[in-house]
């Protein structure tokens, strides 16, 4: 019933907005280290939580110990986008969804084909000098001589353009997610607790009637919803568009 419904909404909307967590792309094979236990060994032996390891401050102060965890956990180049992802290009190209808002910084919305898709986090696809701003891809990254990429301009640190616990999100994709949000007819949720803010604040942007939150696990804002499916976002997606390209 609920997905009959979501497929009817979908079909009558015009300006639809995604809005994504880490869940989106657990069915690429890519986890989600809030769902486990959060606690990982640094090289000395002293147990880091998830928000340590991926602090400003630890990548200040301990370069070598974030790179060997985040070349190991944060970069999976062989995956691929799933039926979300592909879902959600085709209704970009069918003129109906008008923005991707993001928290994950895998690049796979691109990858399937997505244009607009504002990434509050950042990607690894893109990285930086920290002293001369020379910019690099993942792969200069990846294939380093050293742990630690360093600039072969000006031996500065080469860092992620992505969002580390301790710093603010980029300001210019909150603001276009904000207005995408506000101008939307429909907003659709998916494969995100609704727990960490700013991300989470979006949520009370949106003033339309056709709010729907997909999500294996209840949110805080369930109760806010139009409507509400605990099932696997890409079956839901892949499903909807079918029915809707149907009825069209």
């Amino acid at each position: 019933m609920s997905l009959a419904k979501f497929s009817s909404m979908l079909h009558g909307s015009e300006r639809v907005v995604f809005l994504g967590g880490a869940g989106v792309s657990t069915e690429s094979g890519i986890p989600d280290f809030r769902s486990q236990v959060g606690l990982f060994k640094t090289r000395d032996e002293q147990a880091c939580s998830l928000e340590r390891l991926l602090s400003h401050s630890f990548f200040i102060r301990y370069p070598d110990e974030f790179y060997k965890f985040y070349k190991s956990k944060m970069i999976h180049l062989k995956a691929k986008p799933n039926r979300a992802h592909l879902a959600l290009a085709k209704l970009e190209e069918q003129g109906k969804v008008k923005a991707i808002i993001t928290q994950n910084i895998d690049g796979l919305h691109q990858a399937a084909g997505s244009k607009n898709v504002l990434e509050l986090h950042g990607s690894i696809h893109r990285n930086y000098c920290m002293d001369c701003r020379e910019e690099y891809t993942i792969e200069a990254v990846i294939n380093s001589e050293v742990l630690v990429p360093l600039c072969s301009n000006c031996n500065g640190i080469i860092r992620p353009d992505v969002t580390l616990y301790e710093e603010p999100l980029n300001s210019e994709a909150m603001q276009r997610a904000s207005e995408h949000i506000r101008d939307a007819d429909m907003l659709i949720i998916g494969g995100t607790s609704l727990l960490v803010n700013p991300a989470a604040s979006l949520v009370s942007l949106y003033n339309g009637d056709r709010l729907v939150i997909i999500n294996q696990s209840p949110t805080p804002y369930d109760d806010k919803a139009n409507i509400v499916i605990n099932d696997s976002l890409g079956r839901i997606l892949e499903s909807a568009v079918s029915k809707a390209s149907v009825v069209s």
